[in-house]
């Protein structure tokens, strides 16, 4: 019965809160410029969407660690928030200037890790969640506890999903859609406790409410706001309950756009040529005259299978 009522409350809350969020936005003007070197595809709409959607993930976060407080929920929570904060720095800036650049990315970077790694040593250190006291882990069995190459793993992954997710996020209701798809994958992927269930159905509902709003056509943008708590809160799910590799299927979708963007800035680099039209992927699509919801849709399939293929390879 508490999870059924953390659930209504949570959709109902992140529903409510977006609403009059979008509308505060709208009259106070809280739009983001488009990027003049991007796809160049609905470019007026877009300019005029409310773009920092992802502050109610703070807000609700915040009612979520307050609903269940202990050091675990603490731990976990601290990793979203700080790095949405990170990200809100960035959208704020980009509305104060008027462009599509704000923070410098080697200052967003390196606050990034900084936060990943403070993070990681205390994991590493306290006894949370299935980790601690030294027990960081990639995967039962595999590196277990005492395995110290799991500490800059764990590390170079959990920066690595914050700006996966990130770089996702550039089409209606992609990355939100997607990371529905990666809670749901987590319910084979981690153990299904107490703890587990309340942050799963927290973070499900939340995110289904800000869905609801950004599904095309969108009304607001989650911002880097959004992405940076989305995927901090997808990689302390994994490095908490000692599966850090369990971001290879729950990530899918998002490890394929962010190494898109690689292959794409590698060639260009090196080789003086373009392997796509536009990086990341979903923009190569784009180019390629695809409709917005055609490669959203078919995102989500692709990320939907790839997830249950590799989950069910990893607990064979």
């Amino acid at each position: 019965m508490r999870n059924f009522l953390i659930a209504v409350l949570f959709f109902a809350l992140s529903i409510i809160l977006q609403y009059f969020w979008i509308k505060f936005q709208r009259r106070e003007h809280l739009t983001q410029a488009q990027k003049t070197y991007g796809v160049n595809i609905d470019v007026e709409i877009k300019s005029k969407t409310p773009s920092m959607g992802g502050v109610i993930f703070l807000a609700m976060s915040i009612i979520a660690l307050a609903l269940n407080f202990s050091l675990d929920s603490l731990i976990f929570w601290s990793l979203p928030v700080a790095s949405g904060l990170v990200g809100f720095v960035d959208d704020w800036l980009k509305f104060k200037t008027h462009t599509s650049e704000g923070f410098k990315s080697l200052s967003k970077l390196k606050c990034q890790l900084i936060i990943c790694a403070v993070w990681i040593i205390l994991v590493f250190i306290l006894p949370v969640g299935q980790t601690g006291r030294g027990d960081l882990a990639l995967w039962p069995g595999f590196w277990d506890a005492g395995g110290w190459l799991a500490i800059p793993i764990a590390f170079l992954i959990t920066a690595g999903t914050i700006n996966a997710v990130n770089i996702t996020d550039g089409l209606d209701g992609l990355a939100a859609g997607s990371f529905l798809i990666s809670l749901a994958s987590m319910l084979i992927l981690i153990p299904v406790n107490e703890f587990n269930s309340e942050i799963l159905i927290e973070l499900f509902f939340m995110t289904a409410g800000f869905l609801f709003f950004n599904l095309r056509p969108a009304k607001t943008f989650m911002g880097d706001t959004g992405s940076h708590f989305l995927g901090g809160a997808l990689a302390a799910l994994c490095v908490m309950n000692g599966r850090t590799l369990a971001i290879i299927p729950a990530g899918f979708i998002f490890i394929i756009e962010m190494l898109s963007s690689a292959i794409q800035i590698f060639t260009i680099r090196k080789l003086n040529k373009k392997i796509f039209l536009m990086a990341p992927l979903h923009h190569h699509f784009q180019k390629k005259g695809f409709d917005e919801t055609a490669v959203t849709l078919r995102f989500w399939l692709v990320h939907a299978v790839g997830a249950l293929l590799i989950s069910l390879m990893l607990i064979r």
